[in-house]
């Protein structure tokens, strides 16, 4: 009897052991994150059920003696239906395999198809393998391995692969997608090709809903047509169907050989308008020279641009460089009028201009530059200084050799008036002038050469004379000229009118003869308050110099004066008084 019972418990254990399934090999995605631990139960309601199959077979030498459908497969969860060629059935896991022409489509309107798929009925997670391909309505995923949650609703690869959605196609080697807001998170090396662009960098964002990428590394935008047009940035958010770039970090904006920089920038690629705030910089290597503020704006299809903010530009030549400053400074390009194939550049600079050069500065309420021909306007208020000379009126234009980078001549239209310090090297009040309506100075190694002063020309000239034994020049007098047109030369620190024509009148005083009111114009306008001596100095209103104080020479004069009074009162002393009875 004990026989018997120990053989009837040998067999049913036996037996028992045969028809208990070996555990699945799993991908390690799918795998329980407890070691030695049996899958959880599955209740009735959540297991993996068999919708259609031409055959079911259990065969101890397949699959590990595990349940297999063949011929027509279909099976449901949870409202994901899944086919394919066959289906290997891991019953206590509520665990699948599918091999052969795979496809899940799932509730949610996306669909999966690969060679070989897993998948878990309890944690609802998948791995599909070899040519898989995931499409929804916003677009299509294609790669070697993906791995799905259907709880998270989202699927990864990192074994490279690639997204279209009917307009871009982006390229990269790991992503999520996440299927309930449509967000893909790229992580790496990231291309997207679009017709008109092609974004490239590492870790973007991209919602398919609204065409929104977001940059959380170098990226860059380029496009097709010219590549040396292109946005640059570390931190940035880009619509793709607008093509509006928002850049926050280290960013730049390459275009027409131009480069923008800033903190906080924002390109439309559409109309070619941009901006940037905070340390913005402008770059134009090509025209060799930069602006730089706190705010600017560029108009790439107009081939301008604009800085505010405390800006300030620097042309950069081989010898000396002019430095620019006022309130608003614009740059552009237009077609030369005497060959359209050739370009021309031109900057202004609005309300409180400055410029500085070694051999020349000025101010004035607006600058006008032409870059190209070297031509410099000054319009309202303008002073012109050179040395010791200084040039002021209603209009001045300067002229600069392109090619030796010097200051040619000087054009002033309207109250031209024209000063320079006798001697440079003294602080004797003594200052040469010239005025009229209409002045042309011309420079010869970058000081004043020659003057020219058409309508109502004037002059006050300091007149000396060479003394052949002493080796010296002494003081004759000072020279009053009144003409029609003045022609003077500027020789040896000295002024000398070489042309006086047209109702010309011309008289020298003794320095004792002349009063120190006659010795300069009325609007004399000597300024050295406000001179630029730096190029710093044009990045205030004005450096607010010491004015300089001049000795007046009125030695020989007030002897004079005192003789006359002397002789005066002698002459009243020799008068008979009158006295009252």
């Amino acid at each position: 009897m004990r026989l018997i019972f120990f053989l009837l418990v040998f067999i049913s254990t036996i037996t028992f052991a045969q028809d208990r399934q070996k555990p699945a090999q799993r991908d390690p995605y799918l795998q329980n994150p407890v070691k030695n631990v049996q899958p959880q139960k599955a209740k009735p309601g959540d297991r993996v059920k068999i919708l259609n199959a031409d055959e079911i077979i259990k065969d101890p030498l397949k699959y590990e003696g595990n349940r297999y459908l063949t011929g027509n497969v279909k099976i449901e969860h949870q409202g994901s239906i899944l086919t394919a060629d066959e289906v290997v059935l891991y019953d206590e896991e509520n665990f699948v395999k599918a091999i052969g022409n795979t496809k899940l489509q799932n509730a949610d309107g996306s669909v999966i198809t690969a060679a070989e798929m897993e998948y878990d009925g309890n944690t609802q997670k998948g791995v599909a393998r070899k040519n898989v391909v995931l499409t929804d309505p916003k677009q299509t995923i294609r790669t070697d391995i993906m791995y799905y949650d259907r709880l998270a609703n989202q699927a990864y690869f990192n074994t490279g692969g690639t997204i279209t959605d009917g307009q871009n196609t982006m390229y990269t080697k790991s992503a999520t997608y996440f299927l309930d807001t449509k967000m893909i998170d790229f992580v790496g090396d990231v291309k997207i090709d679009s017709p008109d662009y092609i974004i490239q960098g590492k870790n973007i964002k991209q919602n398919q809903n609204t065409k929104v990428a977001d940059f959380f590394g170098p990226t860059t935008i380029t496009n097709r047509k010219n590549p040396k047009n292109y946005v640059y940035t570390e931190r940035g958010t880009y619509k793709m169907n607008t093509k509006e770039a928002f850049l926050n970090k280290n960013s730049s904006i390459y275009y027409n050989d131009k480069i923008l920089t800033g903190d906080d920038m924002y390109f439309n690629q559409l109309s070619g308008f941009g901006k940037a705030t905070g340390n913005v910089t402008l770059d134009d290597p090509k025209e060799k020279r930069y602006m730089k503020g706190g705010y600017g704006e560029i108009f790439e299809k107009q081939d301008s641009s604009m800085m505010t903010k405390s800006p300030y530009a620097v042309k950069i030549l081989e010898k000396d460089s002019i430095y620019f400053a006022s309130e608003k400074i614009i740059s552009y390009q237009k077609p030369d009028s005497l060959d359209p194939t050739k370009k021309k550049s031109f900057m202004r600079a609005f309300r409180k201009g400055r410029f500085y050069k070694s051999n020349a500065q000025g101010r004035a309420d607006s600058l006008a530059f032409n870059e190209t021909d070297g031509i410099l306007h000054m319009y309202r208020e303008p002073i012109l200084w050179s040395g010791e000379k200084q040039v002021t009126g209603d209009k001045v234009e300067a002229y600069f050799n392109t090619e030796t980078e010097d200051l040619d001549s000087v054009r002033v239209i309207g109250n031209a008036f024209a000063i320079s310090k006798v001697d440079s090297l003294n602080l004797k009040d003594e200052f040469n002038q010239v005025k009229g309506k209409l002045m042309n100075a011309y420079y010869e190694n970058n000081d004043i050469k020659e003057v020219k002063v058409i309508g109502n020309a004037q002059a006050i000239t300091y007149a000396d004379d060479f003394n052949e034994k002493t080796k010296e020049n002494e003081r004759i007098g000072i020279s009053l000229s009144s003409c029609g047109i003045i022609g003077s030369l500027f020789d040896n620190k000295t002024l000398q009118i070489i042309s006086c024509s047209i109702g010309a009148t011309s008289d020298t005083y003794p320095m004792s003869k002349i009063e120190p009111s006659k010795r300069k114009f009325p609007d004399f306008n000597w300024n050295t308050k406000d001179r630029i001596r730096k190029w710093q100095d044009i990045l205030v209103d004005s450096p607010n110099n010491e004015e300089i104080k001049y000795e007046p020479d009125d030695a020989l004069y007030n002897q004079a004066q005192d003789a006359v009074e002397k002789e005066r009162a002698k002459e009243e002393a020799k008068r008979p008084k009158r006295t009252r009875k």
